[in-house]
């Protein structure tokens, strides 16, 4: 069967892509095998933000007090409930999605596993279709460390977690990054014992010391244990559940989550056949158009330059603008930013603390505790602080952390200068609404300090 395109995995860069290709004019081939949306919709950011949002409001509820508010008993979470609630978000999500490229006239949609039979020819169970562009967008799936039992235990995965409908009594954590602790804060805010086990000797290798600490403050402020330096030899079954060990000692609890990374979906594509070798992690190496080869695209996690679903759909924009609206965007245009759905957030965009003092070049440091800031005095809510970098030279904003409530929105203030790549003077020189966190922003910036 031919096509104008073929398009592979339905995440955040492949379907509204399909829909430009259809509106252009072309025939379009789309193959997903099991979940319409991604890990974004089904696995990740919708089904996660919504039981942060569930946590959260447990978390509020036993502070009532603190606020002039009685609650008549103690607060308890139905799980049952908490995951119903976000079952119904998600399937809601996965079926707009779904529903959209059914129904897409110029879209055909084929249910199975693709794989390549030549630089255009692709397999879908016993349908050969062919095509001169090609668009993979596989995503990930969690990576399994090989620790000699785990595998022979009923470990859990950022996937399967999500499955659960009764709280487990303790839930051991291995792994310090992003998803390890927004898992943590979640279920210990539901009523779960928490043991985070990390490899590394602080939490978030990636971002700045001063915020590792900061976070795992507030982890351990709500009952999180957090062990570090923790380098697993055996994991095995327990009458409790699961027992993890390492040299110096072991740690128990009902179910393990197993939070260690991530590795591209790219395995069984036999991306050999297409000429293209992947990295040693599994990643499809591709250009500043996001070209793997000639008229193949990578898109989303699978290509290495981002496992966000921001970062996804913006692989979708470049490769939109390029190949339909004759606009010149570059990958290496992006400037980095995310944010960690922890409680309080944390903020990011463009280098940490740490990078910029490793450039050697003349920098400012802006710093506002959170305590310091207004609305989160008003909101109870003082944790963090708002941290921005900026070039001495061309007084351009290199970088910030922000750790605080709202710093998930706030950081956009300082993104969008960013990229208009003007001074941090025109942050300063504008009006900010009272009370918010972001009227902050130009204080922080009239304060700025050598680094």
């Amino acid at each position: 069967m031919t096509f104008d395109a073929i398009l592979i995995g339905a995440g955040q860069a492949a379907p509204p892509l399909a829909h430009r290709l259809v509106k252009s004019g072309m025939k379009v081939a789309f193959v997903e095998r099991r979940l319409f949306g991604g890990t974004c919709v089904n696995t990740g950011c919708i089904p996660t933000k919504a039981w942060v949002a569930s946590a959260h409001a447990a978390y509020v509820s036993r502070r009532a007090w603190e606020f002039g508010i009685e609650v008549d008993g103690p607060v308890a979470a139905d799980m049952l409930r908490v995951k119903a609630r976000k079952d119904a978000i998600v399937k809601a999500s996965s079926d707009g999605v779904e529903h959209g490229l059914r129904d897409l006239e110029g879209c055909t949609v084929f249910d199975g596993t693709a794989c390549f039979e030549g630089p255009h020819q692709m397999r879908v169970g016993d349908v050969t279709l062919e095509a001169p562009r090609i668009f993979l967008n596989v995503g990930g799936r969690a990576v399994v460390p090989p620790i000699p039992g785990l595998n022979e235990t009923k470990f859990l995965t950022n996937s399967s977690i999500l499955q659960l409908d009764k709280l487990p009594e303790h839930l051991l954590i291995l792994g310090g990054s992003y998803v390890a602790l927004e898992f943590a804060q979640i279920f210990r805010r539901l009523g779960t014992d928490v043991t985070i086990l990390q490899r590394g000797e602080r939490l978030l290798g990636r971002e700045d010391e001063d915020v590792a600490v900061a976070v795992a403050g507030i982890l351990a402020k709500e009952g999180i244990e957090i062990l570090s330096g923790i380098d697993p030899t055996e994991v095995k079954q327990h009458w409790r559940g699961v027992e993890v060990v390492w040299p110096e000692g072991s740690a128990t609890g009902s179910h393990l989550l197993v939070a260690t990374g991530r590795r591209p979906n790219t395995d069984d594509l036999q991306l050999e056949k297409a000429g293209i070798t992947v990295t040693k992690d599994g990643y499809i190496p591709v250009n500043d158009v996001l070209e793997a080869a000639p008229g193949i695209w990578a898109l989303g996690d699978c290509n290495g330059h981002g496992a966000f679903t921001h970062t996804s759909y913006n692989d979708f924009e470049i490769v939109a603008a390029n190949l339909l609206d004759r606009e010149n965007r570059k990958l290496t245009d992006r400037i980095t930013a995310y944010n960690i759905y922890i409680d309080p957030p944390l903020g990011r965009c463009g280098l940490t603390e740490d990078q910029v003092r490793r450039t050697g070049k003349p920098a400012l440091k802006g710093f506002r505790p959170m305590t310091k800031v207004t609305r989160a005095r008003l909101k109870g809510e003082t944790e963090g602080f708002l941290k921005v970098l900026v070039d001495a030279e061309s007084n351009l904003i290199l970088g910030a952390s922000l750790l605080g409530t709202g710093c998930d929105e706030v950081i956009h203030c300082l993104l969008d200068v960013m990229y208009a790549q003007k001074p941090y003077t025109l942050l300063t020189h504008a009006m900010h609404i009272h009370p918010t966190v972001s009227e902050l922003i130009p204080t922080v910036l009239e304060d700025l300090q050598p680094l």
